[in-house]
């Protein structure tokens, strides 16, 4: 964690006791070597159980968010993606909003980065979308690339998972981003 350029928690392991002191440790570790940490929300029902926990990881543990609006809403209590995402901007440093086939929003302070979603030629199971797309998303900022370009390579990511059963690409990733963006 010392080395890595970000570490990523995710949101379904926090349920045991000794998951919370890894992510919390795992933060301070990263934090006390100049690194970035981003969490992944995971889901609604993660959110609901641990709203005042996530709420703290976020506003203190927590550089870059990834949650999709439903995850977003439930963690702020409001039905409107426009009071969450306010709420949100002034609690990390970058966060990504996914939002299916109408793409994404990137937060940054004062900067909003809309996202197209990338076309697909049918949706045949989303399992594993979020996760691409976080990991496009991340390997794009640890390489240096503007939050679009970031969006939009989780986007290219999270669209070839979900053309296909399973959470494992088909395509090699790098391939396809260096296809379409480099």
């Amino acid at each position: 964690m010392r080395r890595a350029a970000i570490t990523f928690l995710e949101g379904y392991l926090w349920d045991p006791e000794p998951a919370k002191r890894a992510f919390l440790r795992a933060a301070g570790i990263a934090h006390a070597a100049g690194r970035k940490v981003a969490l992944t929300l995971s889901d609604p029902s993660c959110v609901e159980r641990h709203r005042a926990e996530f709420s703290d990881l976020v506003e203190h543990h927590v550089d870059i968010l990834f949650a999709n609006e439903l995850e977003l809403t439930a963690l702020y209590e409001t039905p409107r993606l426009d009071q969450a995402l306010a709420y949100l901007r002034r609690k990390c440093e970058v966060a990504v909003v996914t939002r299916g086939a109408q793409g994404s929003i990137v937060l940054a302070g004062a900067r909003v980065v809309e996202v197209a979603a990338e076309p697909v030629s049918a949706v045949v199971d989303t399992t594993g979308a979020g996760d691409l797309y976080a990991g496009g998303f991340l390997f794009g900022l640890a390489e240096g690339r503007d939050l679009a370009a970031c969006g939009r390579i989780g986007s290219i990511a999270a669209a070839e998972i979900i053309g296909h059963f399973g959470a494992r690409p088909e395509v090699p990733l790098a391939r396809l981003v260096a296809d379409r963006i480099d």
